[in-house]
């Protein structure tokens, strides 16, 4: 007779377990979508240090390392529009001296497109990049 006691405790038991199971679930897909968009932000920043680190101009770095942050961040499905900073000291100085170039991508990401579905509030990504200006490179008078 003692079968008959312990009929459907394993039932129960699953249902007690299973809301658990199902929120780490979530909760580790939900940290995975937001490292991927981490990872694409600072791909972005790296994108935008170096195609800033090759224009012959402070103008011409932010216009390239925005371009660069836009198509990075979109080839890699995030939709976010970012704000993007150039520190171009290092193309004032003179050919012969090494220098670097360094950008800033910051991104807010609404928690429902970088986390899970239906999850209220925003997360923002920031991510700097620093890349060296060819030291022989001819710059703009």
């Amino acid at each position: 007779m003692t079968g008959n006691r312990d009929r459907g405790a394993l039932a129960l038991e699953l249902a007690v377990l299973a809301p658990a199971l199902l929120l780490v679930l979530a909760f580790l897909v939900a940290a995975s979508r937001v490292t991927l968009a981490r990872g694409a932000v600072q791909a972005a920043a790296r994108d935008a240090a170096r195609q800033a680190s090759i224009a012959r101009d402070a103008g011409a770095a932010q216009a390239a390392a925005y371009s660069a942050a836009v198509t990075t961040l979109a080839s890699e499905h995030l939709d976010c529009v970012p704000q993007v900073s150039v520190d171009a000291a290092g193309l004032d100085v003179p050919a012969g001296q090494p220098s670097t170039v360094t950008a800033t991508v910051v991104c807010t990401l609404p928690l429902s497109v970088a986390a899970l579905p239906g999850i209220p509030g925003h997360v923002t990504e920031t991510a700097s990049f620093t890349s060296p200006v060819d030291p022989w490179r001819g710059r703009q008078p």
